[in-house]
């Protein structure tokens, strides 16, 4: 019989620990990514100068493009100012996710591998095969390469606004959710489950959910950030972002395309969904340990706690299932009206104490 094994596309150097970003040049040099130091740093108009100054005397054959700006018009941009500018070893994205999803998107346009240099840990995009890019209809996913590095530095994450790292935790606890739905579908629908990449989420997810550290730690932010790698791994294997997406996801679009001028962060609203949802499921057990996880890292539990009202939040929950077409969760299976929602609703309430 044959042996039969395959190729996870994964970064070349994940490297999590405080004054990593010192090292960066060393970093890429010793694994032979960027040897000749020519590299297109990719950053944002705003917080990316500060880095700049800081961190350009070490990278003296580095340019620095400004482009990064979180849209398709702006990842064209970058795109066409690094091939007019150069040859370069890879693109290194420097920031926040949406500096980071224009730089992938460049760095595939162009045909340079990425280095993700993550100024905080807002979400799980990090290291995902997808860059999520406005565009003129709303906001678009790109499929592309996973970054062939990862650097994240604890110590510039805590310079970042703790609610970033908090929204991080959100989006890292509801793939528990995520990979429920996704093993439901298959009971239902015969949908293929790619056990590997259920696992990587979970666990990832788990990791997060019982450590008992805070925001503040070392040990709690290295978990969490190698939480958010593994998730975005965990997409490349599948080859979509089902593990890492289910009814949890549908309510945070629903959130950005029902009120785009109120919405919360994307991971305290994926956070709250997935625990709603879970308690949808049935499972309240679990969905009771993970309000009260979210509720100890100071992430909202409930639609209010994000300036949202009941009947809104009902509108969202009801509105969710067709952000994501195909996409079969709790919220298709059961299929529930408003006022079923609105019940649901009140129950998932009481049940947190709330």
């Amino acid at each position: 019989m044959p042996v039969l094994t395959r190729l996870i596309p994964s970064p070349v150097v994940v490297d999590i620990r405080p004054g990593a970003l010192d090292d960066l040049a060393t970093i890429l040099s010793d694994q032979r990514i960027a040897p000749s130091g020519r590299l297109a740093f990719a950053i944002s108009g705003g917080s990316g100068k500060v880095l700049r100054e800081r961190f350009a005397p070490a990278f003296p054959e580095a340019d620095w493009f400004c482009d990064a700006d979180g849209t398709i018009d702006g990842a064209v941009r970058l795109a066409d100012s690094i091939k007019k500018a150069g040859r370069y070893d890879a693109v290194v994205g420097l920031g926040g996710g949406k500096v980071i999803d224009c730089a992938k998107y460049a760095a595939a346009r162009v045909g340079l591998p990425l280095v993700a240099v993550a100024t905080n840990l807002a979400n799980d995009g990090l290291c995902s095969p997808v860059a999520t890019l406005d565009n003129d209809a709303g906001r678009g996913s790109y499929g592309v390469p996973n970054p062939i590095a990862i650097v994240i530095d604890l110590d510039v994450i805590r310079e970042a606004p703790v609610r970033f790292v908090r929204a991080g935790i959100g989006d890292v606890i509801c793939k528990i959710s995520a990979v429920a739905d996704w093993e439901l579908s298959h009971r239902e629908n015969g949908e293929q489950v790619d056990g590997l990449a259920a696992a990587m989420a979970r666990q990832a997810a788990e990791a997060v959910l019982r450590h008992p550290g805070g925001v503040g730690d070392d040990a709690f932010l290295t978990t969490l950030s190698e939480a958010l790698v593994l998730c975005g791994i965990s997409m490349s294997v599948a080859g979509d972002s089902r593990p890492a997406s289910g009814a949890c996801h549908e309510i945070s679009h629903a959130f950005d395309l029902s009120f785009p001028k109120r919405s919360a962060l994307h991971g305290e609203q994926c956070g709250l969904g997935g625990a709603f949802a879970t308690f949808l499921r049935g499972d309240h057990e679990t969905a009771g340990h993970m309000t009260e996880v979210l509720h100890r890292h100071g992430l909202p539990v409930l639609p209010e706690e994000i300036g949202f009202t009941v009947e809104e939040f009902v509108q969202v929950v009801e509105f969710a299932p067709s952000t994501r077409p195909g996409r079969y969760t709790i919220l298709e299976h059961l299929d529930l009206s408003a006022d079923q929602i609105r019940d649901a609703y009140a129950d998932y309430a009481k049940a947190i104490g709330s």
